[in-house]
Protein backbone atom coordinates (compact mmCIF):
# COMPACT_ATOMS: atom_id res chain seq x y z
CA UNK A 1 0.00 0.00 0.00
CA UNK A 2 1.15 3.84 -0.43
CA UNK A 3 1.20 6.03 2.44
CA UNK A 4 -1.70 7.99 0.71
CA UNK A 5 -3.81 4.29 0.29
CA UNK A 6 -2.68 3.39 4.02
CA UNK A 7 -3.96 7.36 5.24
CA UNK A 8 -7.09 7.15 3.62
CA UNK A 9 -8.41 3.38 4.87
CA UNK A 10 -7.10 4.73 8.45
CA UNK A 11 -9.23 7.86 8.03
CA UNK A 12 -12.15 5.83 6.97
CA UNK A 13 -11.31 3.77 9.59
CA UNK A 14 -11.43 6.46 12.23
CA UNK A 15 -14.85 7.85 10.36
CA UNK A 16 -16.85 4.08 10.48
CA UNK A 17 -15.87 4.83 14.43
CA UNK A 18 -17.89 7.92 14.82
CA UNK A 19 -20.70 6.89 12.12
CA UNK A 20 -22.16 3.21 12.71
CA UNK A 21 -23.41 3.45 8.97
CA UNK A 22 -20.42 4.39 7.23
CA UNK A 23 -20.06 3.13 3.57
CA UNK A 24 -16.75 3.90 2.23
CA UNK A 25 -15.44 3.98 -1.15
CA UNK A 26 -12.83 1.00 -1.52
CA UNK A 27 -9.70 2.06 -1.33
CA UNK A 28 -7.74 -0.52 -3.16
CA UNK A 29 -7.71 -4.13 -4.73
CA UNK A 30 -5.69 -6.68 -4.25
CA UNK A 31 -6.15 -10.00 -5.67
CA UNK A 32 -3.96 -13.36 -6.19
CA UNK A 33 -3.24 -13.75 -10.38
CA UNK A 34 -3.09 -17.41 -9.86
CA UNK A 35 -5.72 -18.01 -7.94
CA UNK A 36 -9.23 -16.35 -7.47
CA UNK A 37 -9.23 -14.66 -4.07
CA UNK A 38 -10.10 -10.89 -4.35
CA UNK A 39 -10.01 -8.03 -1.62
CA UNK A 40 -11.89 -4.52 -1.52
CA UNK A 41 -10.09 -2.80 1.46
CA UNK A 42 -12.09 0.27 2.92
CA UNK A 43 -10.82 0.62 5.73
CA UNK A 44 -8.01 0.40 9.15
CA UNK A 45 -8.84 -0.24 12.23
CA UNK A 46 -6.85 3.29 13.59
CA UNK A 47 -6.17 1.51 17.13
CA UNK A 48 -5.12 -1.93 15.03
CA UNK A 49 -3.47 -0.79 11.94
CA UNK A 50 -3.05 -4.02 10.70
CA UNK A 51 -6.75 -5.13 10.77
CA UNK A 52 -8.50 -3.85 7.65
CA UNK A 53 -12.52 -3.98 7.12
CA UNK A 54 -13.40 -4.51 3.35
CA UNK A 55 -15.32 -7.07 1.15
CA UNK A 56 -13.13 -10.35 1.01
CA UNK A 57 -13.51 -13.27 -1.45
CA UNK A 58 -11.49 -15.98 -1.06
CA UNK A 59 -12.67 -17.51 -4.53
CA UNK A 60 -15.12 -20.38 -3.41
CA UNK A 61 -18.32 -18.57 -3.99
CA UNK A 62 -18.83 -16.73 -0.85
CA UNK A 63 -17.85 -13.03 -0.86
CA UNK A 64 -18.59 -11.36 2.37
CA UNK A 65 -17.54 -8.42 4.29
CA UNK A 66 -15.59 -8.54 7.60
CA UNK A 67 -11.81 -8.20 8.47
CA UNK A 68 -8.45 -9.33 7.12
CA UNK A 69 -4.75 -8.48 8.96
CA UNK A 70 -2.56 -7.23 6.09
CA UNK A 71 0.19 -8.96 7.71
CA UNK A 72 -1.27 -12.02 6.51
CA UNK A 73 -1.81 -10.94 2.94
CA UNK A 74 1.88 -11.04 3.01
CA UNK A 75 2.98 -14.75 2.97
CA UNK A 76 -0.03 -16.93 0.70
CA UNK A 77 0.97 -17.80 -2.50
CA UNK A 78 -1.72 -18.52 -5.73
CA UNK A 79 -1.33 -22.45 -7.47
CA UNK A 80 1.92 -20.85 -9.32
CA UNK A 81 3.99 -19.49 -6.37
CA UNK A 82 2.72 -15.86 -7.25
CA UNK A 83 2.04 -13.52 -4.36
CA UNK A 84 -1.01 -11.04 -4.02
CA UNK A 85 -0.90 -8.25 -5.86
CA UNK A 86 -2.68 -4.63 -6.14
CA UNK A 87 -5.11 -3.33 -8.99
CA UNK A 88 -3.07 -0.78 -9.89
CA UNK A 89 -5.99 0.00 -12.12
CA UNK A 90 -9.03 -0.03 -10.07
CA UNK A 91 -10.47 3.19 -9.13
CA UNK A 92 -13.78 2.45 -7.19
CA UNK A 93 -16.99 3.83 -8.58
CA UNK A 94 -19.75 2.93 -5.72
CA UNK A 95 -19.83 2.19 -2.29
CA UNK A 96 -18.53 -0.95 -0.57
CA UNK A 97 -21.74 -1.96 0.17
CA UNK A 98 -22.81 -1.87 -3.57
CA UNK A 99 -19.83 -3.80 -4.45
CA UNK A 100 -20.98 -6.83 -1.39
CA UNK A 101 -24.45 -6.37 -2.86
CA UNK A 102 -22.84 -7.72 -6.25
CA UNK A 103 -20.33 -9.74 -5.20
CA UNK A 104 -23.08 -11.86 -3.28
CA UNK A 105 -25.53 -12.07 -6.21
CA UNK A 106 -22.50 -13.36 -8.52
CA UNK A 107 -20.64 -15.31 -5.98
CA UNK A 108 -17.75 -13.44 -6.70
CA UNK A 109 -16.50 -10.03 -6.51
CA UNK A 110 -16.94 -8.33 -10.07
CA UNK A 111 -14.47 -5.39 -10.14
Amino acid sequence: LTDAQFDQLRANGRQSQVQSDFDPLPVVKLFTPDAGATWLLGGIDPDAPDIAFGLCDLGMGFPELGCVRLSELAGPRGMLGLPIEQDLHFRADRRLSAYAKEARMAGRIQA
